[in-house]
């Protein structure tokens, strides 16, 4: 409950300082805004001129009736060219905000999914983002309108006839009220619309990636069913925040339209009191009052719907500010970088703990690699190699002890510098749609054709690349071909090659495949590691014939070390 309101308060502080740095980016909107509602009470009082002489039943003033016409055109310009800057308002806060997300998720890295959901993630960068458009293109402009647009048809409302200047405020006063009180309903719903949504992601996102072990065991009848309610159940809070919504709209129409009632009423009395000499001197202020009077209540009505949007930010909000922190800036003088030509590896009394609950993943791990040598890692599923993988690729930072590189601490260097030492194989490598070309030229995108050429026959790509289609150009991945788990890996390799990176991290790059497949990719990683320091962690039998030394893991401590002939 205690973590939930400070999420909340660390929600609404970070709106509010967000809104005022929107401010400036909404200056655009709220002048034309302004502009708008002063030519709108220009063409009230031309309008009203036009209609008092024709009940008069004198000449039709073609002046006015020019004015009035004039004035409606350019209101539609002005219309066209303010939603153009709330979208501009409204694009450039969600690239900003995107890019600030987006920067957050990179820095914690891929270890943050241990901890979150990809989908919920997903939801935060995408959807969370999305619903903060209508916070700076509609409802930081309308905010300020909504308060200066009432006062300036107030002010002509007070030059055509002070009474009913009296009746319109009093009716425009209660709106704010009804609207706080429709608020509070609106801003709860829309939390848990959210809620509601996120979790349908993360349960579609999850039944998708299982679908064939789902099919496998017969739930997929379960599962389905299972979605159809976390759908009705997103539905159902859906319209919870709609009728909340409509419900602030009735407020605004209750008090606009008895505002008109009572200004109606008074005029008939006013009008059925007067002469023929006072009639057409009170028919004129009675029109203008009655034509201005939507027009007070319009800053009003675009306010209240875009209250909606301030609502649905207060719900992204709160994820937004769950996000990890953003990285510090590193003091100039402490940026280093390393000699590439060759990488010595140091863990010096290292722990790491990704659940305290479970233990510490590394428990004070000691070791030293030279330039050029290898080392296996060694021991069962959770003994902590992959932990060692991911601290020297820069997802995560060890809570004690210290880790160098060439002598140079690994949370000194800069990113980009550890990103050149450093070539990464795992056990299922990332394939994009594209060809198996630009899949290459991932790892180094200024590589020249030969360059990838080179790569492939050293990572025996040409053994299968021959026979596809376009060789290199053949399309991968979604509506393109298929490549199997080894031949996935060659690709993996290749890339590993023409990045050319001293410091080779291989995290069980043959833990999906047959024993045949296996012994091939162990043959290309074997050249590829020539000349370079490899890390390799594996506990596949296959693995002792890879060379170089040897350290066993137990629970993050190491418990052995020897030579591998």
């Amino acid at each position: 409950m205690a973590q939930a309101d400070t999420t909340k308060a660390a929600a609404r502080s970070w709106l509010r300082r967000e809104q005022r740095a929107g401010v400036r980016a909404a200056r655009p909107v709220l002048v034309l805004h302004v502009i708008g509602q002063v030519l709108a009470i220009g063409q009230a009082f031309a309008a009203a001129t036009v209609l008092a002489r024709a009940f008069a039943g004198g000449e039709i003033p073609l002046l006015a009736l020019a004015v009035f016409g004039t004035l409606a055109l350019v209101r539609a310009v002005l219309s066209y060219l303010t939603e153009q800057a709330a979208f501009s308002a409204g694009a450039a806060a969600r690239r900003r905000l995107r890019s600030d997300a987006l920067t957050r998720l990179l820095h914690a890295g891929p270890a943050l999914l241990r901890s979150r959901h990809s989908g919920d993630l997903a939801t935060i960068v995408v959807d969370r983002v999305e619903a903060l458009d209508g916070l700076f293109s509609r409802y930081v402009p309308a905010e300020t309108f909504a308060m200066a647009g009432p006062v300036i048809v107030l002010l002509a409302v007070l030059y055509a006839d002070p009474r009913a200047a009296l009746i319109v405020a009093g009716f425009g006063l209660l709106v704010p009220v009804g609207m706080a009180v429709a608020g509070i309903g609106a801003a709860a719903a829309s939390r848990t619309q959210f809620l509601a949504l996120a979790r349908l992601q993360a349960r579609f996102l999850d039944r998708v990636r299982g679908i064939a072990t789902i099919v496998l065991y017969g739930r997929a009848q379960d599962e389905a069913q299972a979605l159809a309610r976390a759908a009705k159940e997103l539905r159902i809070r859906t319209m919870r925040v709609l009728r909340v919504a409509f419900l602030s709209s009735m407020v605004l129409d209750i008090a606009a339209a008895g505002a008109m009632v009572v200004l109606a009423i008074h005029y008939f009395f006013t009008l059925r009191n007067s002469g023929d000499a006072a009639f057409t001197a009170d028919l004129w202020p009675a029109l203008a009052v009655l034509l201005l009077t939507p027009e007070f209540f319009a800053p009003l009505r675009t306010y209240s719907a875009a209250y909606q949007d301030r609502l649905h930010a207060t719900g992204a909000a709160e994820s937004l500010v769950d996000l990890p922190p953003l990285p510090q800036p590193v003091p100039p003088a402490e940026i280093r970088t390393v000699n590439a030509r060759g990488v010595t590896v140091a863990f010096d009394n290292v722990t790491l703990t990704w659940d305290p609950a479970r233990g510490p993943a590394l428990d004070e791990l000691s070791f030293r690699l030279a330039a050029g040598e290898t080392l296996v890692l060694a021991g069962p599923s959770g003994s902590g190699k992959s932990s060692v993988i991911e601290i020297l690729l820069g997802f995560v930072h060890p809570d004690s002890g210290r880790v160098t590189l060439n002598g140079a601490d690994i949370t000194d260097l800069v990113p980009q510098a550890l990103s050149r030492l450093t070539a990464w194989i795992g056990q299922r490598p990332v394939l994009f749609a594209g060809s198996i070309r630009d899949n290459i030229l991932f790892a180094r995108p200024e590589a020249t054709a030969e360059e990838v050429a080179d790569a492939a026959r050293a990572a025996k790509l040409d053994s299968f690349v021959s026979g596809l289609p376009r060789g290199l150009d053949t399309m991968i991945g979604e509506g393109g071909y298929g490549l199997s788990g080894g031949q996935a890996q060659r690709v993996a390799i290749a890339r590993a090659y023409l990045k050319n990176a001293p410091l080779l991290l291989l995290d069980e790059p043959t833990a999906h495949l047959d024993p045949a497949t296996e012994k091939d990719v162990f043959e290309s990683l074997s050249r590829l590691a020539i000349g370079r320091t490899v890390i390799l962690a594996s506990h596949s039998s296959a693995a002792h014939g890879f060379g170089g030394r040897r350290l066993d893991l137990r629970h993050g401590k190491a418990v052995s070390a020897r030579g591998v002939a």
